[in-house]
């Protein structure tokens, strides 16, 4: 391993937690390094933001990140700034007197990444004058592209970056693009010559379900009930539709909320700052919702209407489960939505394109194949085994002999002489006795009532299979009529079969009996989300800046009750270790003892280092000197002493620390801001006391009560 690749690695881990990189990123970030321009190509949850984000730690002066939303940079930075890493924003809900301040921190080389609106990109100007700008990172790139899904004519300015920085790398990520979409974001960015790298759109932790639409809020509602301690989003087509469900789901006693870009800003950013703080863990959405929030722990989302684009689609379920755990997503699947997209589509700029990206989501949505397959294909990765993690994987469908279904109605449409659209021919077929069938003395007809044995939404979902097929077709230019072809004169006079699937019943398939959680006092998982929420709110942050799901249930498994072993959790790194690990390890030991239970053993050999490090205390050794004698950290040291002392080895702690320190802290438990956080404690004391002795003085006062 060369001394760049050890850097690598030890930034990875002391920073963002992690001990390896994912794939490409340790590629995307030494070709940054070495000053060439990349266009990344990854999906939601595959680590994009680090693939610069790192960079930025290691190269002198400013990377400057092109950001689409408020929301996505002040989550982002946030997040940032938890991991120990110096970062800003500026946008337009921002003050001169912010935006001075940021150009003064900048100037001292306080800020390492500093993100920007593509429509601030007039402050650019101050930025270059001031500092040496080291990198540039385009995040949400197909915003710049007319032939992406999320077009932002703000983002066409954006050719200037490298005309005005031309020997600065250039980064643009995203996690959605087709070929033509990728030409496009390197042709307007004038990186033609950038290294393209495509990683897998494989997100095999995500499920993928589609239903038919019959009844879908009751459905919502069961699905929700069997989860009622997960978050998600639920997207709608409409804005009326968002406030309904959102008013539903309240009424069945969950937290939910509306979003859409009709309420006002200071609504739409408290909603959203609700949903990232877990205190409305369910958000009803149009698809303006979500847009690179790294919400890791989002458990499932679900699609209340049929998206217009695999692009959407695929974007929008990569939301859920971005900390690798196991999310489930749903999409609800009706005629109204095709005919209601095929209208927005056909009054659009791009009408053919946006026509033809619809029914590759229709071929999605209608198919009897692996769905995964299918969503890789559509992104040009190849797949030929099955998923065995989609609805059509996990229950295969049913075929049977459907040609006498597929000759009645047809029959029916022709009786009906091509002049009505499918629900009426359903109405028809089953001898419904509405106006739309009385007033036109349509019972009077010969198939009337044929299929009167079928349910209404069977028959219903029989027809789109016939549809699927092409045994008839829909003129969605003639009132979305229904009409007959060449196929539908070999079924109806040619004797050709025809194979149709068994519709499914999924709200008696999927309706659960949400299981009795444990209580919280009983489940260390639980009681450290507990701990976690109490933490990130004495910052103001997001609980999974603190730390992921993942990261949370890999502390509840492995409980480690040493600094050392705690830091060799996956999402754990210096910062982290030193703003949080007093508190876990503390939570830890206390539920070891309340529950008499023995610490895991840890497979690699280090679950006794404490007692190594006891032997060299018997010897008179200090922290430091021990620390240099085994080659690990005093702070590793110091955690040792903490476990050896709870575990009722004899440890005289005023070698570490003094009774006047011990009472100072003892004070200070009624002042600070959060006494069950070190760093409430360390600021308290203007950084007088440092953390090794605040750690001792906690331990001897908790030992005595």
């Amino acid at each position: 391993m060369t001394d760049q690749d050890i850097l690598l690695h030890k930034t990875l881990k002391d920073y963002f937690g992690y001990e390896q990189f994912r794939p490409l990123q340790k590629e995307i970030i030494t070709s940054l390094i070495n000053g060439e321009d990349n266009l990344v190509i990854m999906p939601t949850g595959g680590g994009k933001s680090i693939c610069y984000q790192l960079p930025a730690i290691l190269l002198e002066g400013l990377t400057l990140v092109i950001s689409p939303l408020i929301a996505l940079m002040k989550d982002q930075v946030d997040a940032l700034n938890a991991n120990g890493i110096p970062a800003a924003f500026v946008n337009s809900s921002q003050s001169t007197t912010e935006n001075t301040d940021i150009i003064e921190r900048v100037k001292k080389g306080a800020i390492k990444l500093l993100y920007l609106a593509p429509e601030s990109l007039a402050f650019f100007e101050q930025l270059s004058q001031v500092c040496k700008i080291s990198l540039i990172a385009v995040d949400e790139a197909h915003c710049i592209s007319s032939w992406g899904h999320d077009f932002r004519p703000a983002y066409t300015q954006l050719s200037f970056l490298k005309k005005r920085l031309p020997n600065t790398p250039l980064v643009a990520l995203t996690a959605t693009a087709d070929k033509a979409t990728r030409e496009d974001i390197a042709n307007q960015l004038d990186i033609s010559d950038a290294k393209r790298n495509i990683s897998s759109f494989n997100r095999a932790n995500l499920s993928l379900e589609v239903r038919p639409a019959q009844d879908r809020v009751t459905q919502i509602v069961d699905f929700v009930k069997s989860k009622p301690k997960e978050s998600g989003i639920v997207y709608c087509l409409s804005r009326k539709q968002t406030e309904q469900l959102a008013d539903r789901l309240k009424k069945n006693g969950f937290k939910a909320a509306a979003y859409h870009a009709g309420l006002p800003a200071d609504v739409r950013s408290k909603t959203q700052e609700n949903f990232i703080h877990d205190t409305t863990p369910i958000i009803c959405a149009t698809i303006a919702f979500g847009m690179g929030i790294d919400k890791s722990n989002v458990r499932w989302i679900i699609h209340y209407n049929l998206p217009k684009n695999i692009e959407g689609y695929y974007q929008e379920i990569g939301r859920a489960g971005r900390d690798g755990l196991d999310s489930e997503t749903i999409l609800f699947h009706s005629y109204a939505d095709v005919i209601q997209l095929r209208r927005f589509a056909e009054g659009s700029g791009q009408q053919e394109v946006q026509l033809a990206k619809l029914d590759r989501m229709l071929q999605y949505a209608e198919a009897t194949s692996c769905r995964r397959n299918i969503l890789l294909s559509y992104f040009g990765e190849t797949a030929t085994e099955k998923c065995g993690n989609c609805d059509v994987c996990n229950h295969p469908p049913t075929f049977f002999d459907g040609t006498v279904i597929a000759q009645k109605v047809l029959s029916g449409i022709f009786r009906l002489q091509e002049n009505e659209p499918l629900n009426v021919v359903v109405d028809f077929l089953r001898g419904s006795q509405n106006a739309a069938i009385l007033d036109k003395n349509y019972q009077l007809l010969k198939t009337y009532g044929v299929a009167k044995d079928i349910a209404w939404k069977d028959l219903q979902q029989y027809m789109i299979q016939l549809i699927n097929q092409g045994f008839f077709e829909i003129a969605f230019h003639q009132n979305n009529t229904l009409k007959l072809n060449e196929l539908s004169k070999e079924v109806l006079f040619n004797g050709m079969k025809v194979s149709l699937t068994k519709p499914v019943d999924f709200v008696k398939a999927d309706t659960k009996t949400p299981q009795k959680n444990s209580k919280p006092e009983n489940n260390l998982f639980e009681r450290l989300r507990v701990l976690r929420l109490e933490l990130a709110t004495a910052k103001g942050l997001a609980a999974y800046h603190v730390f992921t799901d993942a990261t949370l249930k890999a502390i509840a498994n492995e409980r480690p009750v040493t600094d050392e072993d705690f830091l060799e959790i996956e999402g754990v790194g210096q910062k982290k270790l030193q703003d949080y690990g007093y508190d876990f390890i503390t939570e830890i030991i206390k539920f070891n003892k309340e529950k008499v239970v023995k610490p895991v053993k840890k497979k690699r050999g280090k679950s006794d280092s404490h007692l190594e490090t006891y032997e060299f205390y018997k010897k008179g050794l200090s922290i430091e000197e021990i620390a240099k004698e085994r080659g690990l950290t005093p702070n590793t040291i110091q955690s040792h002493f903490v476990k050896l002392y709870n575990d009722g080895i004899k440890i005289d702690l005023s070698d570490f620390v003094s009774a006047k320190e011990i009472e100072a802290v003892r004070d200070a438990q009624t002042k600070v801001e959060n006494p069950k956080a070190l760093k409430s404690y360390f600021d308290y004391f203007n950084e007088q006391l440092d953390y090794a002795a605040i750690k001792m003085a906690l331990v001897v006062i908790e030992n005595e009560k």
